[in-house]
C-alpha cells in the first residue's frame, strides 16, 4: 500500500462523515420547514374557522 492509496482511502472516509453530516443537517432543515408549513396552514384554517364562528353569533 502506497502513500497515495492511504490518502484517497482516508480523503474518502472524510468526505462520507463531512456528507453525513450535511445530509444530517439537510433533513433537519427539511422537517423544520414542513413542520413550519403544517403550522401556518392549520393557523389560517382555525383563524377563518374561529371568524367564522363570532361572525356568525353577531348577526342574530
Amino acid at each position: 500500500m502506497n502513500k497515495s492509496t492511504i490518502w484517497s482511502i482516508l480523503g474518502v472516509i472524510v468526505a462520507i462523515v463531512i456528507a453525513w453530516f450535511l445530509v444530517n443537517i439537510l433533513f433537519s432543515v427539511l422537517a423544520f420547514v414542513f413542520k413550519l408549513l403544517i403550522v401556518a396552514v392549520v393557523a389560517a384554517v382555525v383563524y377563518f374557522a374561529l371568524r367564522a364562528l363570532f361572525s356568525r353569533d353577531r348577526e342574530v
